[in-house]
Order: structure tokens, then sequence, then C-alpha cells
């Protein structure tokens, strides 16, 4: 094989088209799968972003979260936050 070939292979089947089937399966084509690191038998988590399909692995969708989590300053609580923004919403709606 030439060189640069597993780039462009990679490349090629970033985007490829799938076809549903009546009962709404698709299939992922093995190459694409390979390149994903998708395996028989993984489970992987089916979400909507922005009128698109996303597929993802839990270690994945874990991974990202520790990596955004990490990047949280020390003494600040995002539970904390969440909990203030509630109370507000629902000040807000109360008042409505």
């Amino acid at each position: 094989m030439y060189a640069g070939y597993e780039d462009n292979m990679n490349k090629l089947f970033t985007s490829v088209e799938v076809h549903l089937d009546p009962q709404g399966r698709l299939v992922i084509p093995e190459k694409l799968r390979h390149l994903l690191g998708f395996e028989e038998g993984d489970k992987l988590v089916a979400r909507e972003e922005a009128g698109r399909l996303i597929l993802e692995k839990r270690d994945t969708i874990k991974q990202r979260l520790r990596t955004q989590m990490a990047k949280v300053p020390q003494g600040r609580s995002l539970a904390n936050e969440l909990i203030a923004e509630r109370h507000e919403a629902a000040k807000r709606e109360a008042a409505e």
C-alpha cells in the first residue's frame, strides 16, 4: 500500500451514506466502526444535537466530562450555581 493510504481511507469514511431499515436499524460500515473504535457488543449512547444523530461510547462521554470538570476552579460549586439558577427561574415563573 502507498504512503498516506490509511489517512485517505479515514477521510473517505468520515462521511458515508447508511440506510435505515423498516425496523429503524442502521448499519455502521466496518471501516467507520474501526475509525471510531466501535466494537461488537459496545453500548452506545444516542442523542440528538442540532438536528444530528450523535452516537458515542459511554466511556467517551465520561472522559469528556472529566476533562471539562477538571477546568472548574477549586472552591466553585456548579451544583450550588445550578440550584441558585433554578431558584431564580422559579421566582420569575411565579411572578408571571
